[in-house]
């Protein structure tokens, strides 16, 4: 046996020896500490409290409107999807109406067709493209063409909108009430008023079924010469127009979706966007002091949808592009900035201001780029629906692009009621429209703003 191992064994006795009385001491001592005084017996063992169990986290409820937004949009085709990105404008006092102009247009006869063929999210009525002879005319006209966008393609109802701000710009007239304007409400500075002129055209343009109206208008009067917005703005205090701007939106939006417009502020301009492309001249301070104040009234006030402008800002964007087409402007300030959540519309894409820079094929597919959602009055609209289609084929533009403006026009259509309500009673829009009570609100609310400005 190697002399290592002869040495090991005695020496692991001897320590053997030296740890049993230890062992025994500690255990002693163990033994003794479980032992009660009193009684010598054993202590109680203590129940074991177990740790509170940690809950997983409950996913977070998905609103209604989302969860049938998604639903409904992975079932849709990439051409239904592209479809909704758009506002037509077909022609004809009822939706079978053949009309020289749908066949020029859209080479359809038909506003039913119109919708049909391209699938379009909405169209918008004026008195030289759809009559808008009288209430019930409208309703009719609304339901027509619901029918046919419930009958076609993802079955989807369609945004019906119009610009009745009142005042000086309405598409429907008489027997529609009459209502005071902005730069009347702005006299009396009143938010109730405000709100209640809203109310008002809010409920009448649904009883026709016009589920949004392209109002109001958030812009700030800052420029005397202004030639388009003037009288339609609120006021030249950004202060009035943001508080009046906001109470509008609650207004409308207790019938239908409000939009306002023309961001990121048309009130400061020389030109009309409709004939030329406006510059204007704010930096970043000025535009947060001046023209941002209506607009994050509105976002406040929940706003559906806000209208972008066709206005150069070379002091927000070096790149000369109309806001409508910058993602500086779109994405940088009205989504992050301002952090709005819903649906960001063009003015329309026939307007001069737009067009000065970029071809009509490029300018939706820009306008999408830069962050908006909804495309509308493309002066071409088969042209436009396929240069979108075509840029998503190219990778230009991706799908998943295209289903976050496609989720959020669904979305807004579920929260507005367009869903669950797409049609109207023309039964009763004659004893909505022109109403005896909204007369005599629309008389009080002008009283106020006439003895305001005396």
């Amino acid at each position: 046996m190697p002399i290592a191992d002869r040495l090991a064994r005695p020496t692991a006795a001897l320590l053997a020896m030296l740890m049993v009385p230890a062992v025994l001491t500690a255990c002693a001592v163990l033994l003794a500490a479980t032992m009660s005084p009193v009684t010598g017996r054993p202590r109680p063992v203590p129940a074991q409290t177990a740790a509170p169990a940690v809950a997983a986290p409950k996913p977070a409820a998905v609103r209604p409107e989302r969860a049938w937004a998604n639903e409904t949009l992975a079932a849709m085709t990439l051409e239904q999807k592209v479809g909704q990105l758009f506002i037509a404008f077909p022609y004809g006092t009822t939706a079978t109406t053949a009309d020289a102009n749908n066949r020029k247009l859209y080479g359809v006869d038909t506003a039913a067709e119109v919708v049909s063929r391209y699938h379009v999210g909405g169209v918008i009525y004026f008195e030289w493209s759809n009559g808008l002879r009288s209430p019930k005319q409208v309703a009719k006209l609304s339901n027509g063409l619901q029918s046919a966008a419930l009958t076609s393609g993802a079955g989807l109802p369609l945004i019906v909108c119009t610009d009745q701000e009142n005042g000086t710009v309405n598409r429907i007239g008489p027997p529609f009430t009459r209502l005071p304007g902005g730069s009347q409400l702005g006299r009396s500075g009143s938010p109730e008023d405000a709100r209640a002129a809203a109310s008002v055209a809010g409920t009448e343009l649904r009883a026709m079924g016009i589920n949004t109206d392209l109002a109001p208008v958030a812009d700030v009067n800052v420029n005397p010469q202004n030639p388009v917005i003037g009288p339609r703005s609120f006021s030249a205090d950004p202060a009035v127009a943001a508080t009046l701007t906001g109470a509008q939106v609650t207004g409308y939006q207790e019938s239908v979706a409000a939009t306002a417009k023309h961001f990121p502020g048309h009130g400061d301009t020389a030109v009309d966007s409709h004939t030329g492309l406006p510059v204007i001249t704010h930096d970043r301070e000025e535009w947060s002091r001046l023209d941002a104040p209506p607009f994050r009234s509105a976002i406040a006030a929940g706003v559906d949808v806000i209208m972008t402008g066709h206005l150069v800002l070379p002091k927000l964007d070096r790149t000369g592009d109309p806001a409508t087409l910058s993602p500086e402007i779109i994405t940088g300030l009205l989504r992050t900035e301002l952090n709005f959540r819903g649906v960001i519309m063009t003015d329309s894409l026939r307007m001069r201001g737009v067009r000065a820079k970029h071809a009509d094929d490029r300018i939706p597919v820009l306008a999408l780029k830069a962050g908006v959602d909804v495309l509308l009055m493309p002066p071409n609209l088969d042209l436009a629906y396929n240069s979108v289609l075509a840029a998503v084929r190219s990778g230009e533009l991706s799908e998943w692009r295209i289903d976050q403006s496609v989720r959020r026009i669904l979305e807004l259509k579920f929260r507005r009621g367009m869903v669950d309500r797409p049609l109207t009673d023309e039964a009763a829009v004659d004893t909505i429209v022109g109403s005896p009570a909204h007369r005599e609100i629309a008389a009080r609310l002008t009283s106020n703003a006439d003895r305001a400005g005396r």
